[in-house]
């Protein structure tokens, strides 16, 4: 068993046993009840596709790869570190057996910011995506290694039913394949390969390569400064997704604003 799917399986199993405890009719309520109460609604893609190169900033508490990054901060002051450094948009983890997250960490960080917020889990059933719109995300991960073409299809339009935005994750061309053909709007290109963990930084510019503007791009994984900020700017990358390298700066504020700072 690859690394993606034994963590599609322990997310699978936890999304069983949330669905034991919560009707999906309760759930649906509850995302219409969450939005329509909303006062402002963020636009993760127009975030995205902001003038320059947009951060989406990333509460990560531990990972596969990495191990413990970050436990000794609360929510609240990554988050609002987060802000006032000048990201675009957040994602937040929400997955418990590997990387420590959950989705009441998604609603605290909607109780705290008016920035949009990404839902990041192994998405792979609607339950999730109401789950998401129930706890104030704005837009969602769909990671194409984990979901069949029709799978990715009928989960983008269930959740642009809901109000939310998808960012498609691929890893290597035929991946980018089917996210395209799926008419993805957003994509994000993961340098890491999740079947090995490994991390190559130049994936992103060869699978670039192969796109000819047809969706917003955010890169993903392996990014640390603002060298290499600048070369991705320079390729016509819209954004990038960076967690661990600012979830363990001694001053998250600062490591943010300076990542930022041309």
């Amino acid at each position: 068993m690859n690394h993606l799917d034994r963590l599609v399986g322990d997310a699978r199993r936890e999304l069983e046993a949330r669905r034991a405890g919560r009707p999906e009719a309760e759930l649906e309520q509850a995302a219409h009840d969450a939005r329509s109460q909303r006062l402002t609604e963020g636009d993760f893609l127009a975030a995205v596709r902001a003038p320059g190169l947009s951060l989406i900033a990333e509460h990560k508490r531990r990972s596969p790869s990495a191990g413990r990054i970050r436990e000794d901060l609360s929510l609240e002051e990554v988050v609002k570190a987060y802000e006032r450094g000048g990201a675009a948009a957040l994602s937040i983890l929400t997955d418990a057996p590997n990387f420590g997250g959950s989705l009441d960490d998604l609603a605290a960080a909607r109780g705290l910011t008016h920035l949009p917020l990404l839902r990041k889990d192994f998405i792979i059933e609607r339950y999730q995506l109401l789950e998401a719109a129930a706890a104030g995300a704005d837009a969602v991960l769909l990671i194409v290694a984990a979901l069949s073409p029709d799978e990715l299809e009928r989960l983008q339009g269930q959740a642009r039913e809901l109000g939310l935005t998808a960012l498609v994750e691929v890893h290597d061309a035929r991946e980018l394949e089917v996210a395209l053909a799926a008419g993805s709007q957003v994509i994000g290109i993961n340098n890491r390969d999740l079947t090995t963990l490994e991390v190559d930084v130049r994936t992103t510019f060869r699978l670039l390569e192969l796109m000819d503007g047809q969706a917003a791009v955010v890169a993903e994984s392996g990014l640390r400064d603002r060298a290499q900020l600048d070369e991705l700017a320079a390729a016509g990358i819209d954004g990038v997704l960076i967690g661990e390298s600012l979830m363990r700066a001694g001053d998250i504020e600062a490591a943010t604003r300076a990542l930022l700072e041309r």
